[in-house]
């Protein structure tokens, strides 16, 4: 069919005003000026009005099991705390709990735009049951810990490349390895990971200089993260030599598939280091608001050349306000960085939250974008405005979107 609209915004290619795309099966064919598009009259064509016609967002980074866990924890005096909090409720929650809060989540995030998104999935038990439950193209990466089970690094690798390799194949889904974060997992899990990830070609995610705790237990062996672990028996001897970024550099995690979460607190060197081995750096602004974390990096890791992305992370690091309805909604996400970094572009944000987002993924060319030969994920939102307005109003939308096609579907019908 053909999806006329009075904007489409390619977000690679500059705004196309009465523009239209062609689909075909769930692959985008041609997209362009309407009287410029060839075989019309052949067609079945749906004018959507007055519309902007847009990639489906991409959400990098998101933890959809905890959605239900929305304002039920004040932001804590010490990020240390916030683990202890948010470990105690996982452990009261049942296999039911985490499978609605996943479906909730899902829910959400199609209502508010995104059609893809990287979920840290905590229980892989969920999969490959709650993929068939929502239309959104899913990236999940079994999350790896160790500290507090003591399990072997190599049984908990091998736990999670079995449960990987028994999703078999996916035309809408995929799966790789988490290993939750440097201060969370051995040293061994971390370079055994890296190297079955190099071997298959999977995707990597990990969150690395969240806090300043982390930063402070990694270059000075102490803080309140460090006495807390070592009381937990975890082994601290590979602390006290540099920073989150540089001890993930000596496990062999650096890489160009590496999804590197927050790099909220860098040492000097570490933007350079990430850019050098091409990483891809998750930035989720609501969740950085709600730890007070330091100003996000953004410029310096820019200068580096590093690929920054937009991620929602989970709605139990949001702060409430008032009597506000919490949502995973990466358009408030795109607010949230606008109104933190006034010298960041709107352009640019969408950027984050698209293309950017697909190159993370290795699916650069195939979503977040409007080309030919790229999967039919697309999303409309009423637009009546002057055209040079365009990406303030898409940094501005704030509701859900018009309608949602992923993969050559409705997800939500216009």
């Amino acid at each position: 069919m053909i999806l006329r609209a009075r904007t489409i915004l390619p977000v690679s290619r500059p705004p196309v005003e009465n523009g239209a795309v062609v689909v075909s099966g769930n692959e985008i064919r041609a997209a362009g000026p309407w009287p410029d598009l060839p075989g019309r009259e052949a067609e079945k064509v749906l004018d959507l009005g007055e519309v902007i016609l847009l990639p489906g967002l991409v959400n990098a980074h998101c933890h959809l099991d905890y959605t239900d866990m929305a304002g039920e924890f004040l932001p804590p005096e010490s990020f240390t705390d916030w683990i202890k909090l948010i470990t105690a409720a996982k452990g009261g929650w049942t296999y039911t709990d985490f499978a609605q809060s996943w479906l909730n989540g899902a829910q959400m995030l199609v209502r508010n735009g995104a059609t893809t998104v990287a979920d840290f999935e905590n229980v892989p038990e969920l999969l490959p049951e709650v993929w068939s439950a929502t239309p959104l193209r899913v990236f999940s990466f079994l999350e790896m810990t160790g500290v507090k089970s003591r399990r072997n690094p190599l049984a908990i690798l091998d736990a999670a490349v079995e449960k990987i390799s028994s999703l078999g194949k996916s035309s809408r889904n995929a799966a790789g390895l988490g290993p939750h974060a440097p201060y969370s997992t051995a040293p061994e899990l971390l370079r055994l990971t890296a190297e079955t990830a190099r071997q298959r070609g999977w995707r990597l995610a990990t969150h690395v200089a969240e806090s300043a705790e982390e930063s402070e237990m990694f270059q000075n062996a102490r803080g309140a993260m460090f006495d807390w672990l070592a009381r937990n028996q975890r082994d601290n001897s590979d602390c006290g030599l540099g920073s989150p970024v540089a001890h993930l550099a000596r496990d062999q995690m650096l890489g160009e598939n590496l999804m590197a979460i927050h790099a909220n607190l860098l040492a000097p060197g570490d933007a350079e280091l990430l850019g050098r081995h091409r990483v891809h750096v998750v930035h989720c602004p609501r969740s950085h608001d709600y730890f007070s974390h330091p100003p996000f990096p953004r410029r310096q890791l820019a200068a580096a050349g590093v690929n920054l992305c937009l991620g929602t992370d989970s709605l139990s690091t949001v702060r409430k306000v008032k009597r506000q309805k919490l949502e995973l909604n990466l358009f408030e996400e795109m607010r949230r960085f606008a109104a933190a970094d006034k010298t960041v572009s709107p352009v640019e944000i969408l950027r984050m939250a698209t293309v950017n987002g697909a190159k993370a993924l290795g699916m650069a060319g195939q979503i977040g974008e409007i080309a030919e030969n790229a999967f039919a994920d697309l999303i409309a939102i009423p637009f009546t405005g002057k055209s040079a307005d365009i990406y303030d109003a898409v940094l501005h939308h704030a509701s859900t979107v018009s309608a949602s096609m992923i993969d050559g579907q409705w997800a939500i019908a216009p």
